[in-house]
This record gives C-alpha cells, structure tokens and sequence, in this order.
C-alpha cells in the first residue's frame, strides 16, 4: 500500500523543525501536597500551562484501548496511540476477550500444552501477580489454572513476581494467599498437584526491558527454571520474613525466593517435557525473559543446560522479532503509523530517550515494529540509564537527552523529533515525594532549554505526556494517614503547543473532554503542514481555512 499525505492549502508548517516534548508520567492532579508536579518550581510548564495554545488529554482507560475508563493508562499504549493516530485494542482487552470466549484454550499453542500435560510435564505460570491491570491480571491467571483443573492437568506450578508498582507498594500478600488457598483447594478436592514454587519482586527478578540489566532476568532463570535461591516453605512465610528484615522493603524490590518441600528440595524447578507461560500481556518487560526460554543461540547470560520445554507468552511482545515464536493471544495489527505517512514523504526526524524509555519512542510509537522504518529518514538515539533505584539519581538523563536534542536539531537536517524525558513516571514508581519534585524540576528546566532552541530556529513544539504518576504520589486513609502511591494515576495530561510564530492560523478545538492521546498525530501533520489522515482521530487544532478538514 502507496501512504500518500496531502498538503495544507493555507498552512506549510514553520520554518523551523517541529519537536514533540512527551513528559513521561507528568499528568495534571489536584493541586495539593500530593501532587510533586504541583509542588515543584516549575516556571517553564507554569507559563506553558497559562498559554491559549494548552488543552488537557485523557490518556487512560478506553481512550488508549484498555478495558475501561478505571484501568490506568500506561506508557506502551500511551506511545501506540501517540504515533498511531488511531486507538486500538490493547492487551487487557484482547486478553479478556479471549479467556472469556475460549479461543485461547482452541489455539494450537494450548493444544500443544495440553499434550505435554498429558504426558506428565508440568504446566509452570510465569509473571507479574496483581490486578494492576497495566502488565497483567490475576484474574487471566486464574482463569487457566482453573482450566488446568478441569482438563485434569496433573501438575500446575505459579512463579509469582511480586508487584507493588502498580498497585500498593506492601501488597503482595493480598494476592498470593487467595492464590495459595485456591491451589491448594485444587489439589486437595481434585488429588492433583498445584502449588507455588518462586517468586520475587518484579524490579529484582526476571522483568528486566530493554536490556538495562539482564542480571535481572539472570535471577529469575535461577529462581524459576533452577530453583537456586533463599528457600522458604511458603510464598507467605518468604514475604513475612522479607518485611521483618527490612521494614522500608516494599514489594518490587523483593529479592528472589524458591519454595521447597519437607525434604529441602525446590517444588518446581522447570524441566525437560515441561511447558512454560509467561502471563504478561504487555511486552516491554516480557520480551527478555521470552528470548531466554525460546532462543537457541543466547548469550546474556550463562542459562546452564536448557531443558526440553514449550514456551508460550500470554501475547506476541515483539511482532518483528518473532519474540516468542509461541504466544497464546493474537495482538491488534497497529499500522499506518504517522512516521510511516512522514517517512513516505521523505520528513527526516529523530527519536531520542534513554534505555528505559527508548523502546516507547521507537518500538511502541511505531506501532509495535522494531528497528527503522526509513534507516535514510530516520536517526533513533538511545542514552544508557543508570542501574541504580531512581529516586537515587532523579535527574535521570534528562540533560544528555536534552543536550542531544539540542544538537540534532541545530544541524538544520531534521523536520520532526521526539523524545522522551522518564522522570516523571521513572521516579514517580518509587513512591519518594521529595524524589519525585526534583525529578519533575529536571524536567521543567530541560523543557525550558529546549524551547529556547525552538524559538531561535522558528520551530514549533508540542509539549504532552503519556499518562499520569508524579502527580499523585500519595494518598490519605481513613485515620488520615499517608500512603505511599507508585502506581499511574487516571488524570488527564496536558497538551500545549509552544509556537513563538504563531498569528492566529488556527485555534485549538473545542474542549469536548472526549480528546485524547490518539488525537496528536493529526495535530502533528497538520503542523508540520499536511493534512490529517482521513481515518486517523481529529486535530487538535482547527486551521482558519474554509478548506481544512479537521
């Protein structure tokens, strides 16, 4: 298929580049002494927010293809909806439909599972074990277990990452004890053998992205396919004793445990004839630990022999790449993203962020495709970040991603970039307010210095986010006590337009408060002097041209 833009009769863009600011997880809370983004000093975003060119966007729920408006948004379906125009089907929702109509137990892949099971392999679940809803879902798992149970399936083993990122921070057991009385239910009334066998914190073990630090998922392989690691007799007894050992312990930071039975041996070491599944629906901190299991030739780190088993993820995280060849849930077909359109039209643009966003700029916004669309058009810059816990180092690398824009820009050769600054949503995720400010102040003041470039090459920039996190970092209980929050907010996130040429050439849109993340990619073309695409969601902007189709 020929992509074809059409070019604005009244409008051709500036004279300058075009560059997109994403503040990743700075979104707009109430104005209280939760909110690190209200509390910074932030003189860049307070002129922004007080500009006529600003309008708020709903990045969460169905406005960027999750299940419903209570589901948070997250930074992959952020970044699929910024660059595909469109809002598709997600993870969440996908997966529901599946389970619920039953195509994931007729797929060859389960069949496949089945067969193993029949045969006397256990069947090992994998992954991160809340309702956070933004990486999985308990309730996906125990939909297949349950299936395992009614299929007979002889031998069941959960390896449970422990989240408290997503949902509160000192959780975990409000899951895995409904978890151990299921399991042991089924094995009790049905004489078969269902049981917990590892598990860890999800920043500790195995939910590595984006190759950061692939010790991460060393520790997992150890933990899970080993069973090397602390042994404890229950998940309960190994997060009690990690608590007393460190009270400020929180639940994502858990190092990795092995459970053993009476004897001191692990219950559930992965082993030849036996079939894995990885139960995250999002890709980004799937696709290391998939490559592990499914790949032949690997050298990350030493797995030691790789036993005979079937590994399946619960959906495709890298449709490029393959990565894993088997998965249980076909993913939405994102396509005729807005870099697509531009490279089509020989637009030379940027994309920068560091490590532990890059794959959001690139990956994610082009649609779930990795690599270059036009290697010739297109130049993806990638800033290494710190190992460390971030509340640590809350600049992150706000300023090398800066710096670098900076320069790409000033070369003259590039029409559009867009890079990410992770602070917000990185720092935001350790539940330290103090943190958390000074993160978003890093932000501002690399935001401020971008706009000063903008300005002296006449360009224009859009300022947004992916979704909220800064913005609401803790919450009161009934005693009034504060609580810590890591997890993503449902508040809208700001949209601003920085054109320091603007002469009245076109409005925003009318407030409808229907407007979301989906809607940037038309507001893009139409400043970068194109028409939208016909069936991509309306501009943000309306030109003062009879003539515009909005």
């Amino acid at each position: 298929m020929t992509l074809k833009l059409e070019k604005l009769k009244s409008f051709n863009g500036r004279k300058g580049p075009l560059l997109l600011i994403i503040m990743d997880g700075i979104g707009i809370g109430e104005p209280n002494n939760s909110n690190a983004v209200y509390i910074a000093d932030t003189p860049t975003l307070d002129k922004l927010f007080a500009s006529e060119l600003t309008i708020e966007l709903n990045a969460h729920g169905s406005y960027v293809g999750l299940p419903t408006d209570k589901d948070m948004g997250n930074s992959e379906v952020g970044h699929n909806a910024l660059g595909a125009g469109r809002v598709f089907d997600q993870g969440a929702r996908l997966v529901n439909a599946a389970l619920k109509n039953g195509t994931v137990f007729q797929s060859d892949q389960w069949h496949r599972i089945e067969k193993r099971a029949e045969k006397g392999g256990a069947v090992h679940f994998i992954g991160l074990l809340s309702d956070g809803n933004v990486h999985s879902h308990i309730d996906h798992l125990y939909t297949m277990i349950d299936r395992c149970a009614e299929t007979d399936f002889k031998k069941v083993r959960i390896h449970i990452l422990l989240d408290g990122r997503d949902v509160g921070q000192r959780s975990a057991l409000d899951y895995v004890v409904p978890l151990q009385d299921r399991l042991d239910k089924i094995s009790r009334e049905k004489g078969l053998n269902y049981a917990i066998a590892s598990g860890g914190g999800r920043m500790k073990v195995t939910m590595d992205r984006y190759n950061a630090d692939w010790n991460i998922v060393k520790r997992g392989w150890d933990t899970h396919v080993l069973g090397i690691g602390r042994q404890f007799s229950s998940s309960e007894e190994a997060i009690s004793t990690y608590y007393k050992e460190d009270e400020k312990m929180t639940d994502q930071y858990l190092d990795p445990f092995v459970i053993t039975d009476a004897s001191g041996y692990p219950v559930g070491p992965v082993s030849d004839g036996d079939a894995v599944i990885f139960i995250n629906f999002r890709g980004d901190r799937a696709i290391e630990i998939s490559r592990a299991f499914s790949e032949k030739e690997f050298s990350d780190f030493d797995r030691g022999p790789l036993p005979d088993v079937l590994y399946a993820g619960m959906m495709e995280y890298d449709g490029d790449l393959n990565i894993p060849p088997d998965y249980l849930v076909q993913p939405s077909h994102i396509d005729r993203t807005v870099s697509e359109y531009l490279c089509a039209e020989k637009v030379k643009m940027f994309a920068i962020s560091e490590t532990q966003k890059f794959g959001h700029v690139t990956y994610f916004w082009n649609g779930n495709r990795s690599g270059y669309i036009d290697e010739s058009l297109e130049r993806y810059v990638e800033i290494s970040s710190d190992k460390i816990e971030f509340d640590k180092a809350p600049n992150m690398k706000a300023v090398e991603i800066k710096d670098k824009a900076i320069e790409l820009l000033k070369t003259g050769e590039y029409r559009f970039g867009r890079l990410n600054l992770a602070n917000g949503d990185m720092v935001g995720h350790t539940g330290f307010l103090d943190a958390a400010v000074i993160a978003v102040e890093a932000v501002d003041r690399c935001v401020g210095e971008l706009l000063n470039v903008i300005r002296q090459l006449e360009g224009i920039a859009i300022i947004t986010a992916d979704h909220g996190n800064s913005d609401e970092m803790f919450t009161l209980d009934k005693q009034g006590n504060k609580k810590s929050k890591t997890a993503h907010t449902l508040n809208r996130v700001p949209f601003i337009i920085y054109d320091p040429g603007y002469h009245d050439e076109y409005d925003l849109a009318p407030k409808t408060g229907e407007q979301g993340l989906s809607n940037v990619a038309s507001t893009i073309l139409n400043l970068l002097g194109y028409e939208k695409v016909e069936d991509y969601d309306p501009s943000l902007i309306v030109m003062k041209d009879k003539d515009y189709k909005r």
